[in-house]
This record gives structure tokens, sequence and C-alpha cells, in this order.
């Protein structure tokens, strides 16, 4: 695990795209994730998260430096009202495949939740597709509860999602 540098852009927009495409690709229809993909996954869209310092990059990497995960979190930006002036959010957590259930995810976990304790973050939010019943289990291993849903763009499809919070005081797994 280390922090990713702007040098990684063009590593994790590759990781990103394949990561989210063997997730949930098979949800939408070509154009929708292609759209997608092209906004949030691109270079140039991942140097401006690097260039952001509201913001924290990690990856995992294979043994030969290979990228296998990563995690950001920062501010929250969850269609949450009231949002309280210093909630945090784990913005995006991924790891291909083939490295589940190593323990990657959970250690990226612990970095992001980590930072975002150090910066004063609280409370602390994720969003969840309504359907990821595995991905809901290990956040709630980490203390946080469905407090809302929403709609997820990816391009022309709308998912349903679930913002899931993590309050003051909870601790969840280590």
């Amino acid at each position: 695990m280390r922090p990713a540098t702007l040098a990684d852009a063009p590593a994790l927009a590759a990781l990103g795209a394949a990561t989210f495409t063997e997730t949930f690709g098979h949800l939408y229809p070509s154009a929708d994730l292609q759209a997608f993909l092209q906004g949030t996954h691109s270079a140039d869209a991942w140097r401006r998260t690097l260039s952001d310092a509201r913001h924290a990059v990690w990856l995992a990497v294979h043994a030969d430096a290979t990228p296998i995960g990563f995690i950001t979190a920062g501010a929250c930006k969850l269609p949450i009202e009231p949002r309280e002036p210093r909630a945090g959010e784990i913005q995006q957590l991924y790891v291909l495949a083939r490295h589940h259930d190593r323990g990657v995810g959970s250690r990226l976990m612990r970095l992001g939740l980590d930072w975002l304790e150090a910066g004063g973050f609280a409370p602390l939010y994720v969003g969840v597709w309504s359907e990821n019943l595995g991905a809901q289990r290990f956040y709630g291993r980490y203390g946080f509860v469905k407090v809302a849903d929403y709609g997820f763009a990816v391009g022309g499809t709308i998912d349903r999602e679930f913002i899931l919070r993590r309050g003051a005081g909870t601790h969840g797994a280590s």
C-alpha cells in the first residue's frame, strides 16, 4: 500500500475502469458505461483528484508493483441534507476480483478511515449500490449503517444507491 501520486493517474484510470467494469459493467448499456468511465476514470479526472488536497488516494500494489486496488477518501459529496460541515466520505474502494478475500480491501479501508479521522472529518459516509450486499456487509463491519438512498447516474442509467453513515464514536472493525 502506498499513497498515489500524480504519476499514478494513468494507472488509476486503467485500474478504475477495470474494477468498475468487472464489478458493474454487466448492468449498463455500453454507451452508458463508456460515458461514465470517460468522465470518472480518465487520466485527467484522476489528475484533478490527485491534485486536490481535500482528497487522499492510496494504491494497493502486487509484489511486482502492478496496481491491484485503490481507495479515495475526502470531503463528503453525497446528497445528504443537511450535510454536516466536516462530513467525510469513502468515495471509492475497488480491488480487482482476483485479489478479493486477501485483506486488500480491509487494509485500504483502514488507510482511508485513518486519514479521514486524522483530518477531523465526522461523520463519515459511503455510497453503495443497493444490490451489492457484499459491500454493504463489508461497510457494516466498520460501523456504517444505511441512512438514505439516492439515484446514482451511470450515463443515462440511474441506479438506486444507499448512503451509509458512520457516526462519531463508532469504531467498527480494525
